[in-house]
């Protein structure tokens, strides 16, 4: 065997030496010699091997360090929702048929991947009341940023406003993706005019404090200035508020990852896309669509694919490609499950528990709740100590506190209760932000 042989390659010896032949070169260190010598093999400072026995038992006791909903009241939002999922999504998505969801290249041997792509399409335009939706991004935060992208193209202009109570975050990842694109980035408030030179105007609603935006608003301000009106929304309050559709907004982005995808530590997650029919040539990444073939059978095919795959690269609208085809599995199946009734009650239960956590905190001495509009699901709380101390009391009695946003506003704490939180945990949180606020109290009473 050759130095370089690994038990996860079978390949024999006699098959590297076709292959190094092949490409004309004698042997594998032929191969990498441009690789200077000292980083060809670097010493690895590993542990000795253990047995996959004593390796389950070590993964599984770093695992238990975790302070994980469910074991733990939580109220940590912020882009990341834990909501219930039905079984019956997780045994839909672990049948045969979906374990190697791809990209449907050959679309006679994947009707069930693409149909399931085109029901993902169709429910997408039904929550955000939108004529057109693509495939699937990459998540929630991209599609937004390749939502600023779609509409430079269309208005052939280069200024973004966006809206200053979006989430730093997204505004971030906006600049990562424009910043080589000509695109310059300007913040603006909500009584500001929108720059004539705009693109478009980006907001995100409920936006980073939990507040609804008045997307109509917005959205007219936007095409006076002859932008485009680009939202960024949670796609669970469409269940109850009005719909990007309604207020007129050109293109929507959402994180898909609350409508039935597990929190994951951080993903992979599934972005939403969806805009006006008329923009639909600027779309970026896929669009199925529903045909018959020659025998009047129902067809499924990929009909639009705007991918540098596909076209000449510098008419490509992105390289959007099969990372969240499982995920968007799990969004249909949930969506389909839970029917438009189902979707309307979570959406209300989300509200109503979380207003009903908001009053309850806003009584509590020394709490103040700060949202200076509507709210969904998050409310801005400012508190009496720091979050991070408050969040770390909150640990010892295992609850997973709010968000800190001590970096925007004082004290600020950005909480968050779904459906899944009962009136227990909520009041269990109520009872215990009192007694660290007492606790607090009493040291400052007694001094150092």
């Amino acid at each position: 065997m050759t130095p370089n042989a690994s038990p996860y390659i079978p390949n024999t010896d006699a098959d590297r030496e076709q292959m190094l032949a092949a490409i004309g070169v004698r042997s594998f260190d032929d191969l990498v010699q441009e690789v200077p010598a000292q980083h060809r093999f670097p010493e690895l400072n590993l542990r000795p091997a253990l047995s996959e026995f004593d390796l389950t038992a070590e993964i599984s006791a770093l695992a238990a360090r975790n302070a994980t909903p469910g074991d733990y009241a939580c109220f940590l939002g912020s882009g990341a929702y834990r909501h219930f999922i039905p079984s019956v999504v997780k045994s839909v998505v672990a049948r045969g048929e979906f374990l190697t969801s791809y990209t449907p290249y050959q679309p006679e041997v994947a009707q069930g991947t693409l149909q399931v792509g085109f029901e993902f399409q169709s429910m997408i335009c039904e929550i955000t009341g939108m004529e057109v939706a693509n495939a699937g991004m990459y998540d929630g935060p991209t599609a937004f940023a390749e939502g600023a992208l779609m509409a430079c193209r269309i208005t052939r202009r280069h200024t973004i406003a966006v809206l200053d109570t979006v989430d730093p975050r997204n505004i971030e990842i906006l600049d990562a993706y424009t910043r080589h694109q000509g695109c310059e980035i300007t913040v603006v408030g909500r009584d500001d005019d929108v720059p004539a030179d705009a693109a478009c105007l980006m907001v995100q609603s409920p936006n980073q404090f939990g507040v609804v935006e008045d997307m109509a608003a917005l959205a007219g301000r936007a095409h006076d200035a002859g932008a485009l009106a680009v939202a960024c929304v949670n796609p669970t309050s469409l269940g109850m508020f009005r719909t990007p559709g309604e207020c007129d907004v050109d293109i929507v982005a959402a994180e898909g990852q609350a409508l039935g995808v597990p929190l994951s530590f951080g993903g992979p997650y599934v972005g939403l896309f969806a805009c006006k029919d008329v923009y639909k040539r600027q779309m970026p990444g896929r669009i199925i669509g529903r045909t018959t073939d020659t025998k009047g059978r129902v067809a499924y095919t990929l009909t639009l694919q705007t991918r540098e795959q596909h076209i000449r690269r510098e008419r490509a609208t992105s390289n959007i490609c099969t990372s969240t085809a499982l995920i968007s599995l799990l969004m249909t199946t949930y969506l389909a499950t839970l029917g438009r009734s189902g979707f309307q009650k979570v959406a209300e239960l989300c509200y109503h528990k979380a207003h009903y956590a908001a009053a309850e905190i806003d009584r509590l001495p020394g709490y103040t709740v700060r949202n200076d509009g509507p709210f969904f699901h998050e409310f801005l709380v400012e508190c009496p100590r720091p979050p991070a101390e408050i969040n770390r009391a909150l640990l010892d009695r295992k609850i997973i506190g709010g968000r800190d946003l001590g970096d925007r506003t004082a004290n600020g704490m950005l909480i968050c209760v779904t459906e899944t939180n009962t009136r227990a945990e909520i009041d269990q949180l109520v009872t215990a932000l009192a007694e660290i606020a007492e606790t607090a109290a009493l040291a400052k009473t007694r001094g150092p």
